[in-house]
Formats: structure tokens, sequence, C-alpha cells
């Protein structure tokens, strides 16, 4: 059994699709990032860097943090969308830290200035609009002879959808991309996908125009991060 620390963003998605692909058994705990469950003490203790998702796997007792790492964990634990053999497997794991260091930092960045902000900034908003539009791009030709961003349908794929999902809302259109269209539609398609993207849809979520939320979210620094380690010595 699994325990997912969980709230519904794109990263949180990509840990509850790759727990519906693998058909493994797990427990849902939610991280309302908006009331600051993220700082609390327990979840600390699990993630040091007071971000979800993160995983407890009670049949080993290991937790793990960050999204890549812990589809990376669940491949392995699983045996399934990451392949052993040397060249197919760093051909899956390029892909995956391509999400990690790319597409998902840009798109968050975009979606912060697009969304949560009082008065527009539009160089941060080309900059970062141009840098998504470029990514989709990259998957695009990507996937221009391959199905998948890997070959196989694969951890890369589970990455990166959360992150082009919201096309919409950061101002680009999936149809100037006929493969990644393709794509993206085959994503949808999938049960498992379905049932990750799902999950916590329902939720009452603390909108992050409140001012209290904002700051927690947004206002972060080493103080933060010294006060909230604090309280678990």
């Amino acid at each position: 059994m699994i325990d997912l620390y969980f709230w519904p963003t794109p990263n949180g998605h990509k840990v509850s699709i790759m727990l519906e692909e693998c058909e493994l058994d797990y427990e849902t705990i939610p991280v309302d990032i908006g009331k600051g469950d993220q700082f609390k003490p327990e979840f600390l203790k699990i993630s040091p860097n007071n971000r979800m998702p993160a995983i407890v796997d009670r049949d080993t007792g290991i937790s793990v943090f960050e999204g890549g790492a812990i589809l990376i964990y669940l491949a392995e634990k699983s045996g399934r969308f990451l392949p052993s053999e040397s060249a197919a497997r760093f051909d899956v794991l390029q892909w995956l830290f391509w999400q990690a260091g790319g597409l998902g930092p840009m798109a968050g960045q975009l979606s912060h200035f697009k969304s949560y902000l009082k008065e527009p900034v539009p160089y941060a908003e080309t900059r970062y609009g141009n840098e998504y539009d470029r990514l989709l791009a990259v998957m695009d030709e990507q996937l221009r002879e391959r199905d998948w961003l890997a070959g196989d349908f694969s951890i890369a794929d589970i990455a990166a959808f959360p992150w082009v999902r919201p096309y919409k809302r950061l101002g680009n259109d999936v149809s100037r991309f006929p493969n990644l269209k393709r794509w993206y539609e085959a994503m949808k398609a999938r049960p498992g996908v379905r049932r990750g993207v799902d999950l916590g849809s329902d939720w009452k979520r603390t909108e992050a125009t409140d001012e209290d939320a904002k700051a927690l979210l947004f206002n972060q620094n080493a103080d933060t991060v010294r006060r909230t380690r604090a309280a678990l010595r």
C-alpha cells in the first residue's frame, strides 16, 4: 500500500496517474497547499522541500519526494513504464528529466504570471510563453515518428501530460502541433490517465487569489525554511 501525499496540481497528477496506470493500491492524504499543510512537521519529515507530492511505501518503509524520483520508484516497484535495458532506459530518463527541468518549471512560471498577479507583467508572460511554446514544439518533433516520447508508453509521457493539459489557460493551442495533439488525445483516452487527473477534482480548494494563500505559496525564503525546520527539532 502506498500513502500518496497529494494536492490536485500538475505535479500531483504525475503521481496519481502513475499509481492508476500501475494499478497499485494507494491511500490519498490531502496536502492543502493553500492552507499551509505542506509546512506541517509530520509532512516535512517526508518532504523536506515542503512540496508535494510525496509517497510512503508501507511495504518497504521507504518515503520519496519529488515527482520524477517518485515515478522512477513506482516504475521499479511495479516493473512497468521504465525499461531495464540500458539504451531504452536512458531514452526514457532523459525525457523525464527534460520535463522536470524544462516543461514543468516553464509552464509553472507562465501559470504564475498569467493567473496570480493583479497587474500583468508583459515581459514575463512573453518570456515564459515563448519558452512553453518552444517546448511544445520540441515534443511535437519528437513525436513525429513515434507514438510516445521514448518509443513505448513510459513515465516520460506520464510526467509531461499534466503540464500540456492546461495549454488553453496558458495561452497556447495544441492543434498547432499535429503530432503533439495526436499524443495528447491518446493520453486522454487512457483510463488510468483519466482516473489520475480526476483525483481531487471535487475537492474544495483555497484559492490562490486569497492573500494568505498567496503568501503561503509564493512568499517563501530562507527564513521560511529555518522556521519550519526548527519545529522538527
